[in-house]
């Protein structure tokens, strides 16, 4: 499903509930997230799918960086600018419109990177992590946020959730909100049935890559450093 169509019409609503559909716990992750990246007050972060700038806003509270934050969507970037004004924070965080599969800026040009709930939804996982490794320079830390699959115990109830749960509840929201809900758990068991998520970082030019599973499972952050 395309990305931009699908997303369109939730900014105004997206981290309500992004929230609530996940428990409580998508905030969590996303400071997660930013606590494995380790920006200097003169350094700049991309900050790739930024969505609402969520994690741009807190990466810019926690570090005192520069953020840019890229989306490809027009109406999630609206909602994120005016969540970047509300915070102050206009002069610290840009937000502009691309895609990562052709990201607009030159090779090393930032110091570490950030993207969120991005490779489920791109044509060509390793080549976007290409694009996404070239544009930070060497050494510098790239960090990602991901929905994953529990295992053992747990995986029965996340099955339940996103078979039922997640498509019911969705539908009770908006007709937006319940094809996101209809879609999130193929999305999820697809992509990573085809895809070792570490293989593609290492495969990128990302060294020492690390992983930790949240919720049981139900969120994944990977961060490394580019060689």
């Amino acid at each position: 499903m395309d990305a931009v169509e699908l997303f369109a019409p939730l900014g105004p609503t997206y981290d309500r509930y992004a929230r609530l559909l996940s428990f409580g716990q998508d905030p969590r992750w996303r400071r997660f997230l930013v606590s494995k990246v380790d920006p200097g007050p003169g350094d700049t972060v991309l900050d790739v799918a930024t969505g609402t700038a969520a994690v741009a806003v807190e990466l810019v509270r926690r570090t005192g960086c520069r953020v840019v934050g890229l989306d490809q969507s027009a109406e999630m970037l609206e909602t994120g600018r005016r969540r970047v004004a509300a915070a102050g924070l206009a002069g610290r965080i840009e937000l502009v419109e691309g895609r990562a599969e052709a990201l607009p800026f030159e090779d090393g040009a930032f110091d570490a990177l950030t993207f969120t709930y991005l490779l489920r939804y791109v044509e060509d996982p390793a080549t976007t992590m290409s694009s996404l490794a070239r544009v930070v320079r060497p050494g510098g830390t790239i960090a990602m946020l991901e929905f994953g699959v529990p295992r053992g115990l747990a995986r029965p109830a996340w099955e339940l959730y996103v078979r039922v749960g997640l498509p019911v509840l969705g539908a009770l929201v908006s007709p937006g909100w319940r094809r996101v809900g209809s879609f999130l758990g193929s999305s999820i068991r697809d992509f990573h049935g085809r895809y070792d998520v570490l293989e593609l970082w290492r495969r990128a030019g990302i060294d020492d890559v690390r992983a930790r599973r949240l919720s049981l499972g139900g969120g994944l952050v990977v961060w490394g450093r580019r060689a």
